[in-house]
């Protein structure tokens, strides 16, 4: 999730928890505990790809924070041994805020490495997307409230009380997620369509509205399904270009890697002479923020070979007006969204750049 609901989060628990002895500090050091999983990302792991593939690694690992969790304990214990909440209050207040930050992660679509060093692909959930208000906003105004009138027992029973209720809403999450795989099923079956295999995630900012693609060889389905919608939703036929891009990509590592990370939801795309890898599970039909040129075409031999140092591919100007076709859709089954149109200019040039692969 992003930061701001991480840091609400982790305030919210440690006010709960800790806030009866620490006060408003309790908030403060929540907050900041809250967002510590997330400081991989200063961590430079090579190029684009690497960037990707680690965050939420070593730092979102179970039997990583299990040890964080201990010695952070210790340590505030060693500086502050005199404090009257127990040590295993401190240590209970701590491995909550760190574990609940991942867990939280691992309910969206990125994926995130539980149990790493393991090499098990990451968990993702995939039933809330990254930012969502109504999942945030009570955590914040729970924390602001108390942040200026202080964390007495209605301060601390209020944590409480947000921190069970933006609990319940991460659980009926997986409640929208099975009505929308229930009516991808069914899409399927009406369309005679046996896919290699399924993804399902919200669409921006809500739970009311979902993505459902189904992965077919060199080509995938892709729909909308919202919780008002009366049938199964219409399936679009896209191209994903798999076969095609195999012998360009066979020796790029990046392209195994981003493989393992996404399960194989990838699109492949030649535009001009580059082959640009598209994450199929992030964003939304025209605008996936994870595009990668692995692989371009050498002007002497006329062959394809890996590129060694991977950059994003540059991005086409967002067209936020697509949220409000989002929302439309949404409330009305009947209004008119073609995925196709959206994706139409997935295999041109972005519009803000021309090319984004050439090594250093």
């Amino acid at each position: 999730m992003d930061s701001i609901t991480q840091a609400m989060l982790g305030a919210s628990i440690q006010g709960a928890v800790l806030g009866r002895w620490q006060g408003r500090k309790a908030l403060m050091y929540g907050a900041m505990l809250g967002t510590l999983p997330d400081m991989d990302v200063v961590i430079d792991f090579g190029d684009a790809v690497a960037d990707m593939t680690y965050h939420r690694g070593f730092s979102h690992s179970v039997f990583v924070l299990a040890v964080v969790a201990t010695l952070l304990a210790w340590l505030v214990r060693k500086v502050w041994p005199h404090a009257e909440y127990s040590g295993r209050r401190l240590f209970a207040c701590i491995a909550l805020i760190l574990f609940t930050h991942v867990l939280l992660d691992a309910f969206t679509t990125y994926g995130t490495q539980l149990f790493w060093p393991l090499t098990t692909p990451p968990v993702a959930i995939s039933s809330i997307f990254i930012i969502d208000p109504l999942y945030t906003v009570p955590l914040l105004l729970a924390v602001v409230g108390c942040l200026l009138f202080g964390l007495r027992r209605r301060g601390i029973h209020l944590q409480y009380w947000v921190l069970g209720l933006s609990s319940l809403y991460l659980a009926s999450t997986l409640l929208g997620k099975q009505m929308a795989e229930r009516n991808l099923e069914q899409a399927l079956e009406r369309d005679d369509i046996a896919p290699q295999h399924t993804f399902i995630a919200p669409t921006p900012f809500n739970t009311l509205l979902w993505r459902v693609v189904a992965v077919d060889g060199d080509d995938y389905y892709e729909g909308l399904v919202s919780w008002l919608d009366s049938s199964p939703p219409a399936l679009e036929r896209l191209p994903r270009n798999a076969s095609a891009a195999q012998p360009a990509l066979r020796d790029s590592p990046q392209h195994e890697r981003l493989r393992w990370f996404t399960r194989g939801l990838l699109r492949y795309d030649l535009i001009g002479n580059d082959w640009v890898v598209t994450d199929l599970r992030l964003g939304m039909p025209g605008y996936h923020p994870f595009r990668f040129a692995l692989a371009t075409r050498d002007a002497d031999s006329g062959t394809f070979e890996p590129i060694e140092h991977v950059e994003y591919w540059p991005e086409s100007d967002a067209d936020w007006s697509r949220l409000e076709d989002l929302k439309r859709r949404a409330f009305d089954e009947e209004y008119a969204l073609s995925i196709a149109a959206l994706a139409a200019d997935m295999d041109q040039p972005a519009a803000t750049s021309s090319s984004a692969s050439n090594d250093d």
